[in-house]
């Protein structure tokens, strides 16, 4: 089986690539904006025209896009998130490979649920921030295309590689100062968000099944369970073997975008946003995974507790 593969060097896309690499029966080429790509292409820029040669060249039967911004201003979001998967979707169209198209899509892309809720894919969209706005539109398109397509909403991914803007990556970040610093108390901000983290290497496993059934339409990737952002530094202390003491800041106004701070930057606060919380998706968020038990006969295997295991060791590196 040939897979082109758009976005591999992103967080997402690295898993999704070893994952494929791994399996004996595909064929995979890499298309992207860096060097490493087997293939160098733009698809924010790159017109559908030149996209739809490449395919017809190759002609995979199956086309993975992880590519996509999630920082940045509306118009860059909408350019790498939207015009980027239209292109991709307008080059299918006019190919003669009828290649399956899987489109990693993402939570944000839902907005802010009913706390104690589990969002399932029948859910009304209402995204709280442009990255969601951006990606919806996104998933849209693909729905309308006419293609054979599944979009994964991916909820919050972990593990290993996580970025260090993220809410565990700051975590794990103000955590390794404290220990390298012997500070024996870890203030931190914005600890009562809830989060359904799923490990980036379940997400590749999705992916790949994505890839090999007949799926269509969106299908949630998540635990299918939501974890307090407080009870995910309680279990990052002790797999570090951090021993000092968590407080919480108090914040009035809502959680900030850098809530997660040193304990001697706690005067240095940042102004509240826009979007009080960064992804759009208010104070809860669980995903109703029936779906990809029953279309994918996925499940999630790695627990949180791994995942966070890993993204310390990553971080105690840089100790």
């Amino acid at each position: 089986m040939r897979v082109l593969l758009i976005g591999a060097n992103g967080y997402i896309g690295r898993f999704v690539a070893d994952r494929l690499l791994a399996d004996p029966a595909v064929q995979l080429t890499a298309l992207g904006r860096g060097d490493d790509a087997d293939v160098r292409f733009d698809l924010a820029t790159g017109s559908p025209g030149a996209l739809t040669r490449f395919l017809d060249a190759v002609h995979p039967g199956v086309v993975v896009n992880c590519a996509g911004a999630t920082r940045g201003g509306a118009r860059e979001l909408t350019r790498h998130n939207t015009v980027a998967v239209a292109t991709v979707c307008e080059a299918l169209r006019r190919s003669g490979c009828g290649a399956r198209l899987v489109q990693v899509g993402c939570s944000s892309e839902y907005g802010p649920s009913q706390p104690g809720s589990s969002t399932a894919e029948d859910a009304v969209p209402r995204p709280g921030g442009p990255y969601g706005v951006s990606k919806l539109a996104a998933t849209e398109l693909v729905l309308g295309s006419g293609l054979d397509a599944v979009v994964l909403r991916v909820f919050s991914p972990a593990g290993p590689g996580t970025p260090a803007g993220s809410p565990l990556g700051r975590l794990a970040e103000a955590m390794r100062r404290a220990m390298q610093s012997g500070d024996g108390e870890l203030k931190l901000g914005g600890l009562g968000v809830q989060r359904d983290f799923i490990d980036v290497r379940d997400v590749a496993r999705a992916v790949h099944a994505a890839s090999l059934s007949a799926a269509q339409g969106v299908i949630n990737i998540g635990s299918g369970r939501a974890v307090r952002l407080r009870d995910a530094a309680g279990v990052l202390a002790r797999v570090a073997g951090y021993g000092g003491a968590l407080h919480e800041l108090d914040n009035p106004q809502g959680p900030l975008r850098g809530a997660i701070a040193h304990p001697r930057s706690d005067s240095e606060h940042v102004a509240p946003v826009a979007y009080p919380y960064p992804d759009g998706c208010g104070s809860w968020q669980q995903a109703d995974v029936r779906t990809a038990r029953d279309r994918l006969g996925w499940r999630p295997r790695i627990n949180l507790e791994e995942s966070l295991a890993d993204i310390w060791m990553e971080a105690a590196c840089r100790i």
